[in-house]
């Protein structure tokens, strides 16, 4: 549905000074939604786009959603986006999808089974030395200019699936990030075997009470430590609010 209408004429506007939303985030969630109440009525909601309510704290098993994540390249006609979904329980990402039509992709994981891209298993970057390391960006600040800068799509989760799929050696955030745009990604670089942490190297929880965590690091588990290292201060200054 998505896929056919990015080309329409669609409403768009921004929630905040650059956050752009159009109409067909909106009706993606709608869809997403009911669909997701069939297979199981009895888990909670959190979405982009709906009103966050404590009930989903309540209960058992929440859907974690982005209907469109990388709307920027939506609206701009770009295959940089993703429709993000993950099933989380206890804190844990059960089962997780990136839908990404535009660019003939579907990326699954489930806990403990491996991740696939189209129904191809999926084996995560093995680098080990931290300089060269293929980062998804548009450019490289000077401080890190021992890396190599590769190509970004605009969605977060995608990003993080090509570090699941050896096409990234690193993908990091440095700010505090919404829940929905990471969380079927995680689970699909760590079933690929990726280390996935926050900016500090710190386990991620899923289904907090603000739905909220501090960036996040996706990378091969041999440059990780390196990683956080090099990442240090930079996240120290990015964490006041």
């Amino acid at each position: 549905m998505a896929l056919s209408r990015c080309e329409s004429d669609y409403k768009r506007w921004e929630k905040a000074p650059g956050n752009p939303v159009c109409e067909i985030d909106h009706a993606v969630n709608d869809m997403v939604r009911a669909r997701l109440y069939d297979i199981d009525p009895e888990a909670g909601w959190l979405s982009e786009e709906t009103a966050d309510s404590a009930e989903r704290l309540l209960v058992p098993r929440v859907w974690v959603v982005d209907p469109i994540d990388g709307t920027r390249d939506y609206m701009r006609g770009r295959p940089g986006w993703a429709v993000s979904i993950a099933l989380v329980e206890g804190g844990t990402v059960l089962l997780g999808v990136l839908d990404a039509p535009a660019r003939g992709e579907q990326w699954r994981a489930v806990a403990g089974q491996g991740a696939w891209r189209n129904g191809v298993k999926l084996s995560a970057s093995r680098r080990e030395h931290f300089p060269g390391s293929r980062v998804p960006t548009d450019a490289l600040p000077k401080v890190d200019a021992d890396l190599t800068a590769v190509f970004k799509p605009n969605s977060i989760a995608l990003r993080i699936a090509m570090v699941a799929a050896d096409e990234a050696d690193l993908v990091a955030t440095l700010r505090w990030g919404n829940e929905w745009d990471i969380a079927a990604a995680v689970l699909i670089a760590k079933e690929a075997g990726a280390c996935v942490t926050d900016a500090f190297g710190g386990a991620l929880r899923f289904n907090s009470t603000k739905a909220e965590a501090f960036g996040v690091i996706a990378c091969a588990q041999g440059i990780h430590a390196d990683a956080v290292e090099r990442l240090r201060e930079r996240a120290e200054k990015g964490i006041v609010r």
